[in-house]
């Protein structure tokens, strides 16, 4: 990392603008909290300063899972409007963060989506590895009401995991949808009750790090890499970062032994362990 960039983050990692960040080395959990009260609505300065959070967690030794969620049992009701009319397009390369910093984290990105999931804030989930929502949970794009639809991210996303059918009825009407039809179309992936969501979430996240962490971070690039390749070009990537980043792994014969002595944590059948 340079100088200047990493002078640049710490700089944004200060006075943040209705965001909470903090990190349980024991845990190995870095999480983001979205904490602006009443519906934690996300300001323009915040988009950045989530983008250095993410970009932090990324590089911590301490945190393998990155989790995402609202103070206050709401998730976000989505930007700030009063901010809308002030935007320059002359600052729009400053702001066009398309909201991918989940995607370029290597490490897996857990969104927790409670209340309302509307506007940037579905943007931010889409671009999360794994979403879970609370079946309370309303999801929404209402971006085209005011004159605008989104641009950072939340179509194009919309379109890859849930299809152009969702993507034109959400986006064209800018009504919102229910969790179970979240569910149905893949823009989450899991619905759980509402008292059993935190509990639904820390179960997923112990079922990440039961797993070698090179393997899953090697994993999650090479999802990514491959979306828009042929599906030859597919294989040589994913046979590359198999075989290559993961079959020099130290770690292959340590768990392969455990396995077959049935010892590794998490097995499940006869002999199944916990977590």
């Amino acid at each position: 990392m340079s100088k200047d960039y990493a002078a640049q983050r710490a700089s944004l990692l200060k006075d943040l603008d209705g965001l909470r960040y903090d990190v349980d080395p024991m845990r190995r959990i870095g999480t983001l909290w979205l904490d602006r009260p009443p519906l934690n609505v996300v300001s323009y300065r915040g988009r950045s300063q989530i983008n250095a959070i993410i970009e932090a967690f990324g590089q911590d030794p301490d945190v393998r899972v990155v989790v995402i969620r609202g103070k206050n049992g709401v998730y976000t009701s989505g930007g700030d409007v009063k901010a809308f009319p002030d935007i320059e397009l002359d600052g729009m390369s400053d702001l066009a963060w398309n909201i991918a910093s989940p995607q370029r984290c290597s490490k897996p990105v857990i969104c927790v989506m409670e209340k309302y999931a509307m506007g940037v804030g579905l943007e931010l989930a889409m671009a999360c590895d794994i979403r879970i929502a609370s079946e309370r949970a309303q999801f929404g794009s209402f971006e085209l009401r005011r004159g605008m639809h989104p641009a950072d991210g939340g179509i194009v996303r919309l379109v890859n995991t849930c299809g152009v059918g969702i993507a034109l009825e959400m986006e064209l009407t800018g009504e919102p949808i229910n969790a179970q039809r979240a569910l149905a179309a893949n823009m989450v992936s899991k619905v759980v009750p509402h008292e059993e969501l935190m509990p639904a979430v820390e179960d997923m996240v112990a079922k990440i790090l039961r797993n070698d962490r090179r393997a899953v971070e090697s994993a999650k690039e090479t999802i990514f890499e491959v979306i828009g390749r042929t599906l030859d070009e597919q294989l040589k990537v994913e046979c590359l970062f198999g075989y290559a980043l993961c079959g020099a792994n130290p770690e292959l014969v340590r768990r392969s032994e455990e396995f077959l002595a049935k010892q590794d944590k998490g097995r499940t059948g006869v002999n199944a362990t916990p977590l």
